[in-house]
């Protein structure tokens, strides 16, 4: 079996890497799943939150790892070869947690009147983006997807 798959993760905007990694967490819509090399094939909705990918140890070092915090798209697995295409992707390392803060915070303040048609939806499209927020707030600040 082999110790790696190559790892391609692509937005409309660009392709912000094309690597071989050793393990994947992709935040999916319905909960988190990992990827290790020989996974059988799967196609699933991203969600928003934190992809992890860990690099193998070769000739050049030890491996390590990168985050970045995703929001919508894809994910398949083919072959040795993981895509995710996601709608937006960020590395955890520029997120700003003050401005994640400011954005949660503004979410929290945000309310969806009573008299609003189709209420609901739009409540459960704030309660998606507030879920949103919280995980920026918790990856910038260091700490494990909440």
């Amino acid at each position: 079996m082999a110790k790696s798959f190559r790892c391609r993760l692509v937005t409309p905007t660009a392709s912000v890497f094309d690597e071989t990694v050793s393990y994947a967490s992709i935040p999916a819509w319905d909960g988190l799943f990992g990827v290790l090399p020989g996974r059988a094939p799967i196609l699933a909705r991203m969600g928003a939150g934190e992809l992890r990918v860990d690099f193998p140890d070769s000739s050049k070092g030890q491996g390590g790892s990168r985050s970045y915090f995703v929001e919508g798209g894809f994910v398949q697995m083919a072959g040795e070869q993981l895509t995710v295409l996601a709608e937006r992707a960020t590395p955890v390392e520029q997120l700003s947690a003050a401005d994640a803060q400011k954005e949660l915070d503004a979410l929290m303040a945000k309310s969806i009147p009573e008299s609003v048609k189709e209420r609901q939806a739009q409540v459960d499209r704030l309660n998606r983006d507030r879920d949103r927020a919280r995980q920026k707030v918790a990856l910038a600040r260091g700490q494990k997807s909440i």
